[in-house]
């Protein structure tokens, strides 16, 4: 008797697949989030996979195409499906297998209740498809491939992060020698931008802290049964801010090096993946509604 695939599987498929993915990686020390690009038209710098039309992904799909692109050697950020090659006068060389984009959406359904009254219910739904890179693809590949000239100095602060952190009004205190955020006074504190080794190890770290800001009951609420430091609450709270600094960093062009105490908090990341399939979803979620915040 064979199986009975429904949507309901085939979504703890994409959660299970993507989830082992990462634990994979995480286990060998790797971030699979912090992965800069090395082809030419992105100068050496981070950024987010791209849409064939510029459009950036986001979620849970820019954790699996970063790393679909390591894994298989990808340089460039753009990506298409099947059918948008066709679109584009190209297609699809004969053996590629393309990586998994998940997209979710949500729909009203009409329900009717004991006493005859009919009502609306949302439902969230999600399905998966492949997209393919432009060297997978034939034709296409030469429009996806322009030239940019790399910068020829590095400005002693980066001036895009600086106004972006400045236009969330979030009360940022310099001093001390430790980053955190603290939920209570409603503040981020940082140590001097002196202190750091370069101006984008600063900018990942206050893209950090400024992630955990947004957890403020005045913001996104976020909770997850944080009780004390270091439980799984925590651990969550931590990756939610890990994966939140690594996606504006991407937006920001900025490459940070790794921080230090970011690998302590391996193992416990690694616990709450195995634990639960859906948290690095949920976390990619979190991390992405913290991003409209500032």
């Amino acid at each position: 008797m064979s199986a009975k695939f429904t949507p309901k599987t085939v979504r703890e498929d994409i959660y299970t697949r993507i989830t082992n993915g990462i634990v994979e990686q995480l286990e060998r020390g790797v971030r699979p989030w912090f992965k800069p690009w090395n082809a030419e038209h992105t100068a050496g710098r981070i950024t987010r996979p791209l849409r064939y039309n510029g459009e950036k992904y986001s979620g849970i799909n820019i954790l699996t195409l970063w790393m679909s692109s390591e894994l298989q050697g990808f340089v460039s950020p753009f990506w298409m499906t099947f059918k948008q090659a066709l679109e584009l006068g190209g297609h699809v060389k004969k053996g590629e297998h393309g990586s998994p984009v998940v997209y979710a959406s949500t729909f009203k359904k009409k329900e009717e209740s004991d006493d005859g009254q009919e009502t609306k219910r949302k439902f969230r739904s999600s399905r998966n498809t492949r997209s393919f890179v432009p060297t997978s693809v034939k034709v296409c590949r030469i429009i996806f491939y322009a030239t940019v000239t790399p910068p020829t100095e590095m400005l002693p602060r980066i001036e895009q992060a600086d106004a972006f952190f400045a236009n969330t009004k979030a009360d940022i205190r310099v001093g001390g020698d430790g980053a955190f955020y603290a939920m209570d006074a409603d503040y981020v504190r940082m140590p001097p931008f002196e202190t750091f080794r370069d101006a984008e190890s600063h900018a990942a770290t206050l893209a950090h802290e400024m992630t955990n800001w947004t957890r403020h009951p005045s913001r996104l609420a976020r909770e997850f049964g944080r009780k004390r430091w270091g439980d799984e609450g925590y651990a969550i709270e931590e990756l939610v801010a890990e994966l939140g600094s690594a996606f504006l960093c991407a937006d920001l062009q900025i490459t940070p090096e790794v921080r230090e105490d970011h690998a302590s908090y391996i193992n416990s990341w690694l616990k709450v993946l195995k634990d639960d399939k859906r948290a690095v979803f949920t976390a990619a979620s979190h991390a992405a509604k913290g991003e409209g915040i500032g």
